[in-house]
């Protein structure tokens, strides 16, 4: 197969998975539409799910499908188990969502994916809490719509609620880190870094959507799990680290929302590299800029960092963490097929958005 048959399936298996979306969103809510005492709210949910859940990348969810037709012989990809598949990537998704939704609120964010972020739109507000409510309990209906009468389905739901909880310490690290109105420098270290990226990233982007794969094809055992979770918590890490970087540098226009990172007075991995080469005179300036909304304030802290030349520091450091992991691939794969977390590093390599 040359490199343009190789486009053209993952084009076809792309748009396989995003056409499944229509079917998610019918199971969802066709037969509740119409219902005398819900309706409006299941009309609701369907405006929540179809603003909400896609526009994205939608790598989350396509990993189940692609990781589980790597580890699933060919004679036994029916179209049952390929639809359920797809479905548990989209629960991915929603999952995804649901975060996003609640994450926006919180940071006060302004766009995503290159729409204005739903809590902002005219008439919804804080009523976009409870449509992240929507969002996940709509993950553990479809698990059970789906997946009920499979063996793996007590992995499944035992796999999403952990990585909930998980996801949920990381967002509470990150909130309690970087309270609002209270800049404390001393709270931005690289060991509470990694542990905010670890729980609020790592688990629930890279790691969930290989495991619940792992699990459909009948792959359970610890060390298996733990093997896929060392490498991918890595990977985890290192997406995070872009996603701090474009934050500030990226084109918005490419990444479809408008960093808030300094306003947040976040613990970003460039103010936690900022503090390890500031002088005293310098983390003075960001003592006295970060964490504010004016638009001045942002600039000379964008200015600081560019002075300490911290794209440079990025790049050099995302070919680092880039050799690393593929040291790990190399070490860790066995026994699944390497090309699993191969496929994952290259699209996230250099990536832009």
């Amino acid at each position: 197969m040359n490199g343009n048959q190789k486009l053209d399936v993952c084009d076809e298996k792309r748009q396989n998975f995003i056409q499944h979306f229509s079917q998610i969103v019918k199971v969802l809510t066709e037969d509740d539409m119409g219902h005398p005492e819900t309706g409006d709210a299941i009309a609701r949910l369907k405006e929540v799910l179809e603003y909400n859940v896609i526009g994205g990348k939608y790598q989350r969810g396509m990993t189940v499908l692609t990781t589980f037709q790597d580890l699933v012989e060919p004679k036994k990809q029916d179209a049952d188990s390929l639809q359920r598949a797809m479905t548990v990537g989209w629960c991915v998704e929603l999952f995804q969502a649901f975060f996003l939704v609640s994450d926006d609120i919180m940071d006060s964010s302004l766009t995503r994916r290159g729409q204005i972020c739903w809590y902002q739109k005219p008439g919804i507000g804080l009523d976009a809490i409870n449509d992240a409510m929507l969002l996940e309990a709509c993950v553990y209906r479809l698990l059970k719509l789906y997946c009920r009468e499979q063996p793996y389905y007590l992995n499944l739901i035992e796999l999403f609620l952990q990585s909930s909880y998980q996801t949920e310490l990381g967002q509470t690290l990150d909130l309690i880190t970087a309270p609002q109105g209270n800049v404390d420098l001393g709270r931005f270290t690289e060991k509470r870094y990694k542990s905010i990226v670890k729980y609020k990233t790592a688990f629930y982007s890279f790691y969930l959507p290989v495991a619940a794969a792992m699990y459909m094809a009948g792959i359970d055992g610890e060390k298996e799990h733990a093997n896929a979770k060392k490498i991918l918590l890595e990977m985890g890490e290192l997406f995070q680290i872009q996603d701090d970087y474009l934050d500030l540098f990226g084109d918005s226009s490419v990444t479809g929302k408008i960093g808030t990172d300094i306003q947040d007075n976040k613990c970003s991995w460039l103010v936690v590299q900022c503090l390890q080469r500031a002088s005293p005179e310098q983390r003075q300036i960001l003592q006295e800029n970060y964490g504010q909304k004016e638009a001045e304030k942002v600039a000379r802290v964008k200015a600081l960092y560019e002075e300490l030349n911290l794209q440079a520091v990025f790049l050099q450091y995302e070919e680092e963490r880039y050799s690393h992991l593929m040291d790990l691939i190399e070490h860790y794969s066995s026994p699944l097929p390497p090309a699993i977390f191969l496929r994952l590093a290259q699209k996230i390599y250099r990536r832009k958005k």
